[in-house]
């Protein structure tokens, strides 16, 4: 290699090494930009936010979310976000709204609109008909004094000293701080309304966080299903129906589906391993083992394979509020779901 060669490579490779600095410089500005915007919040809020949220947990219609360009983006964020917490709600976009659109606005319903200058042309016009229908209007702005500010039943101050754009002009810090304050309005609300696992799994019950908090009677086996014997069943019955439900137990009810025990492959063996000839003359009852561990049908499925790993069983029979056996679980059945589990136990249903 010639001497040429050997210095342009030198100096590319230093090029390259001064680009990956600044570039991580530029990236710690950025973040430290958006972070101190979204403390900035923290320091502001007040009654106004109470009131805000007090308005949106009363709304009988729907909370309309909207905004133009990326204030648009976030609000149709903050409109998925507080469907999906139990708050009816959908993106207007403000320029089909005044192209015809303007129909999905209703008494009843409350806008939430999003303009960091408070001039948005396009969400001024929905002004009036707004109005009209004596809907409340909840803002996002960061300048108290704009249109959109005086029009507002509620305003949310979400001004920043400067966006994280080099050029201060990029929305950045203040679409990131009006993302964090819908977030914390939608968290609010759900607070505000008792909003809980059950309901959220009602409403997400596909992708991964469907499998979380997935509940015990989605995957429990049921009906015909489920192998029951009788406290009087006769060893031999018993093992019958072990046998052909192939879960590896049997549950002992008494009258009602009460569940009196249960007898699983090792009780069997190792009880036949002692009982010599006469077992066939036996019942479940002189076998079963009493007080087992259940679970409730709508228990997430989560809790209960921690419940299972933590006694090292593989079958827990699942119970109604009478505590009548309607199921059993079986931990095979809950392999996707172990999967989804930390080793330290953090996902969401695990064990107190």
């Amino acid at each position: 290699m010639t001497s040429d060669k050997k210095k342009n490579r030198a100096k590319g490779f230093r090029s390259s090494l001064v680009t990956r600095h600044l570039s991580l410089a530029t990236a710690r500005k950025v973040l430290r930009t958006e972070s101190h915007a979204i403390a900035a919040l923290i320091e502001r809020l007040d009654e106004s936010f109470e009131r805000a949220v007090e308005l949106l947990a009363a709304t009988k219609g729907r909370v309309v979310v909207t905004g133009m360009g990326k204030s648009g983006l976030v609000a149709r964020k903050i409109a998925a976000t507080f469907s999906s917490t139990g708050t009816p709600s959908f993106f207007l976009h403000p320029a089909e709204a005044i192209h015809g659109d303007m129909g999905m606005l209703v008494s009843g319903d409350t806008v939430l609109a999003l303009s960091y200058s408070g001039e948005t042309d396009e969400i001024l016009r929905l002004l009036a008909r707004i109005k009209r229908l004596a809907i409340p209007v909840i803002s996002m702005t960061g300048e108290r004094a704009s249109t959109l500010a005086r029009a507002s039943d509620v305003l949310l101050d979400v001004s920043i000293e400067r966006e994280a754009c080099s050029l201060n002009l990029a929305p950045t810090a203040s679409t990131t701080a009006s993302l964090a304050l819908g977030d914390a309005l939608a968290i609010a609300l759900l607070e505000r309304k008792g909003f809980r696992e059950d309901d959220f799994a009602e409403l997400h019950p596909g992708g991964e966080i469907g499998k979380k908090i997935k509940r015990v009677e989605h995957l429990m086996h049921s009906g015909d299903a489920v192998p029951v014997v009788r406290p009087d069943t006769p060893l031999p019955k018993v093992l019958e129906e072990m046998s052909r439900k192939g879960l590896g137990m049997a549950n002992v009810v008494e009258t009602g589906r009460r569940l009196a025990g249960i007898i699983t492959d090792g009780d069997l063996r190792r009880w036949l391993q002692k009982a010599g000839n006469d077992w066939r003359r036996r019942t479940a009852r002189d076998l079963m083992g009493g007080k087992p561990t259940t679970i409730h049908r709508q228990e997430s499925a989560a809790r209960a394979v921690r419940l299972m790993e933590a006694q090292k069983i593989t079958c827990l029979p699942v119970v109604d509020d009478r505590g009548l056996l309607v199921g059993l679980l079986h931990l095979h059945d809950c392999s996707e779901l172990r999967r989804q589990i930390p080793e330290d136990g953090s996902a969401n249903g695990n064990l107190p």
